[in-house]
C-alpha cells in the first residue's frame, strides 16, 4: 500500500500562490489559509489530481486537519472539507464542524439508493479562536478522533465505512459543501488525507501538538520559498540604482538620481539636485497622544457633535447638564476651539448635526423638561445673516437620549430616542419623515424601546439599517437590543441581540468587512444575585456574516461602564476608542485606544486618563488629527492630539 500522505490542501494550491477566494493570514506566529464564502466552487478540483491510479476511497485511513477556528453562533454548523460527485448533492465524505462537536459524513452505496452515515464526536471544543490539530483515523466500523495528541475519543457505528467508494467524476472542496451556507469561517493550515494507517504516531511526536505538521502547502510554512532564480539581479543595468538607508542625507549634484528609503515612515525619495521628491507615499502612524486643549465647558457634557459648515468652518456643540446657562457651540479658531454661541437646553444629552439640500440644522435631545413644565427637544437652523443657530422645530420628546439623522432613498428621517417616561422605561421612540411641503418634521413610525440611549443608522449595499441600543427595562439591564431593515416603507426587525445596558452601538468597515460594536454599562438584575461589580462587563463587536445574514459576535473587550466606542483611522491602521465611565469605585477610570491587528482583533494600544468620560470625537484639521473627550463628571473637557511618525 502506498501510504504517501495525500494533501488535500495543497492540492488547491496553484504553484504560483493562494487561488481566488484564499488569503493568506498569520496568527499566533502560524499561518493559515482564510475562505471566501462568495465562490465555494472555486475552492475545489476533482479528485483524479490525487487518486491517480485507483477510482476507490481508501477502506483505511487517517484525516489529518490543523485549523482555528472562530467562535461561533450555537446550532450553526461549518464545513471543513467535501468530496461530492458533480451531479449529486449528496456528500460522499465530508467533515464539519459544530460549536462543540465535530461530524464525519460518508456515503454508504450497499443497499439500493445508498444512504449518508454520520459519526458524531461530542464534547469537541475547536471554535475558541485557537490552534487546534486532528487526527481521525476510520477503520471498517471503528472511528477515532484525538485532539491535539489527547486522549483519542472513540466510536464505532453499525454501518462500516464502504470497503468500495467509488470517487470517479467527484471533486474535493475546501470549506464548503458547493454552496455558501456553512463555510469554513476560520484558518485552515492542513489537510491530509493518509491512506491505511492511523497517523497519530506521526503527528504526536512534536513539541507544539497544536500545529504538528505532516503535510503543509509551501506558501504557509515558516520559511519562504526560495525563488527559483534571482530576479532582482538578473538585469545587470539594475545593480547602477543606489538606495541609501538610514537618517535623511545630503542631496547635491552628487547624489542625484540616487533613492534614499525612510524605513521608520515607510517613505521612498528622489534626490533630482537639490531636494528629496517623495516618490512613495508615506503612510503616518499613530506613536502617542497628548493633551492638547482643556475646553472649560458651562457644565458637565453629557455629549459632543463635532461638524463642518461649509464655507464657515469647523465646529463643537456640547450637550450640558445645567440650565441655565445651558449648552454651548465652539468655533475652531486658530487650532483651538473658541466659545461662539449659547444655547438654553434642559440637561442636554446630546446633538445631531444634518443638512437637507441647503438647509443646515442642528437638533439637541433635552432629557429633563423648561421652566414651564413642558419637554421639548429642539430643532436649530443654521441662520447665514445672522451666522447663528436659530430655533426651527419644536417637537415633544420623553428623557430624550439621542437623534440621529439619515436619508433613505431621497427622503430624510430624523428618529429621536426616548429614554423613560416617568418610571415606565418601556415607552415607544419615534422616526419623524421630513415633508418638504411643509419644511417640517412629521411622524412616520414608532418602534418600542426599553430605556433606550442610542440610535445607529447605517447602510450595507443597498438595504439600509438602524439599531436601538436598549438599556434597562425597569428591572434589568440584561435585555435585547434590536436591528431594524428598512422594507417596504417601514422598518422591520432584523436581528436581537442580548446586550448588558447598552448605551452606544457603532459601525464601522474595515476592509470589506462590516462591524458592530456594542458599549454596555452596567450589569443589574433585580431578580437575581448582585454581581461583586456591576460595572466592569464585556462589550462586544459583532462582523456581519455575509452567509448567515446576521451579525455573528467577534471579539469581547473588558470596559468599565462602557458609554461609547469611536472608530477612526490613522493612516493604513484602524482604532476604536471606548468611553469608560465608571469602575465601580471611581470615575477616574482610564479610556482605551484599541488598534486593528488583523486577525487577532483589536488590541489595546493607550490608555488615556479620563473622568467620568461620556463621548468621544475624532476629527481632522490641516494641522493634524485629534480626538475630543467628554466629561460627564466635570465642566472640563479635553482635545488630544494623535502624534504621528
Amino acid at each position: 500500500t502506498d501510504l504517501r500522505p495525500l494533501d488535500i490542501l495543497s492540492e488547491a494550491v496553484p504553484a504560483g500562490g493562494p487561488a481566488r477566494g484564499m488569503r493568506v493570514f498569520q496568527v499566533q506566529g502560524v499561518r493559515g489559509f482564510q475562505l471566501s464564502a462568495s465562490r465555494p466552487r472555486a475552492l475545489g478540483f476533482p479528485a483524479s489530481r490525487l487518486f491517480i491510479h485507483c477510482d476507490r476511497f481508501p477502506e483505511e485511513f487517517s484525516i489529518i486537519v490543523t485549523l482555528r477556528a472562530l467562535r461561533a453562533p450555537a446550532k450553526r454548523n461549518e464545513y471543513i472539507f467535501t468530496l461530492m460527485v458533480e451531479e449529486s448533492p449528496s456528500v460522499l465524505v465530508g467533515l464539519r464542524y459544530a460549536p462543540d462537536k465535530l461530524h464525519f459524513l460518508f456515503w454508504s452505496q450497499e443497499r439500493a439508493g445508498g444512504w449518508q452515515t454520520r459519526v458524531t464526536f461530542a464534547n469537541v471544543s475547536l471554535s475558541d479562536n485557537q490552534w487546534h490539530t486532528l487526527v481521525l483515523a476510520v477503520s471498517g466500523q471503528s472511528f477515532s478522533l484525538t485532539v491535539d495528541c489527547s486522549i483519542p475519543k472513540d466510536v464505532v457505528v453499525e454501518t462500516p465505512f464502504p470497503a468500495s467508494l467509488s470517487v470517479r467524476r467527484a471533486s474535493f472542496y475546501l470549506g464548503n459543501r458547493r454552496r455558501r451556507k456553512g463555510v469554513f469561517t476560520g484558518l485552515l493550515r492542513q489537510l491530509v488525507l493518509l491512506p491505511g494507517a492511523d497517523a497519530t504516531p506521526r503527528i504526536c511526536h512534536a513539541v507544539n501538538f497544536k500545529v504538528a505538521t505532516l503535510s503543509v502547502p509551501t506558501v504557509l510554512q515558516d520559511v519562504p520559498a526560495k525563488p527559483v532564480s534571482n530576479e532582482v539581479l538578473k538585469y545587470p543595468y539594475e545593480t547602477d540604482m543606489k538606495v541609501t538607508l538610514g537618517a535623511r542625507p545630503r542631496c547635491t549634484k552628487q547624489e542625484k538620481a540616487q533613492f534614499w528609503f525612510n524605513a521608520s515612515r515607510r517613505g521612498l525619495y528622489l534626490c533630482n539636485g537639490s531636494t528629496w521628491l517623495s516618490m512613495l507615499e508615506v503612510q503616518h502612524r499613530l506613536d502617542y497622544v497628548e493633551e492638547y486643549q482643556n475646553l472649560v465647558t458651562n457644565s458637565e457634557t453629557m455629549g459632543i457633535e463635532v461638524f463642518t459648515i461649509p464655507k464657515v468652518g469647523l465646529f463643537a456643540a456640547t450637550a450640558n447638564r445645567i440650565t441655565p446657562p445651558g449648552s454651548a457651540i465652539y468655533r475652531w479658531t486658530d487650532g483651538k476651539f473658541v466659545h461662539y454661541q449659547n444655547i438654553p437646553t434642559y440637561q442636554a444629552q446630546s446633538w445631531k448635526y444634518f443638512t437637507i439640500g441647503k438647509k443646515i440644522f442642528l437638533a439637541v435631545a433635552n432629557f429633563e423638561q423648561n421652566e414651564r413644565g413642558q419637554e421639548f427637544s429642539v430643532i436649530y437652523k443654521w441662520s447665514r445673516r445672522k451666522a447663528k443657530f436659530v430655533t426651527y422645530q419644536r417637537i415633544t420628546t420623553h428623557s430624550a437620549r439621542d437623534w440621529e439623522a439619515f436619508v433613505i432613498e431621497g427622503e430624510a428621517f430624523l428618529a429621536v430616542v426616548n429614554h423613560r417616561e416617568g418610571n415606565n422605561h418601556n415607552i415607544d421612540s419615534v422616526i419623524y419623515r421630513w415633508n418638504p411641503r411643509t419644511g417640517l418634521f412629521e411622524t412616520n413610525q414608532t418602534i418600542p424601546t426599553s430605556g433606550a440611549y442610542d440610535w445607529e443608522f447605517f447602510t450595507i449595499g443597498p438595504y439600509s439599517f438602524l439599531a436601538v441600543a436598549n438599556t434597562f427595562n425597569g428591572t434589568s439591564t440584561k435585555i435585547y437590543s434590536h436591528i431594524y431593515i428598512w422594507l417596504s416603507g417601514s422598518f422591520q426587525l432584523f436581528q436581537s441581540i442580548l446586550t448588558f445596558g447598552a448605551a452606544d452601538w457603532e459601525v464601522f468597515h474595515i476592509g470589506d468587512r462590516v462591524f458592530l460594536a456594542v458599549a454596555n454599562s452596567h450589569s443589574y438584575d433585580s431578580e437575581m444575585p448582585a454581581p461583586s461589580n456591576f460595572y466592569a462587563i464585556n462589550s462586544s463587536i459583532y462582523e456581519l456574516n455575509i452567509t448567515a445574514q446576521m451579525f455573528v459576535k467577534f471579539q469581547d473587550l473588558l470596559t468599565y461602564s462602557a458609554l461609547d466606542w469611536e472608530f477612526f483611522s490613522v493612516g493604513d491602521d484602524s482604532f476604536l476608542v471606548v468611553a469608560n465611565s465608571f469602575d465601580g469605585f471611581t470615575f477616574s477610570v482610564n479610556s482605551i485606544i484599541y488598534r486593528w491587528q488583523g486577525y487577532e482583533g483589536f488590541v489595546a494600544a493607550h490608555h488615556l486618563p479620563t473622568v467620568g468620560c461620556r463621548d468621544w470625537e475624532a476629527f481632522h484639521t490641516a494641522e493634524g488629527s485629534y480626538l475630543f473627550y467628554s466629561s460627564a463628571k466635570e465642566p472640563l473637557s479635553k482635545v488630544l492630539k494623535l502624534k504621528t511618525t
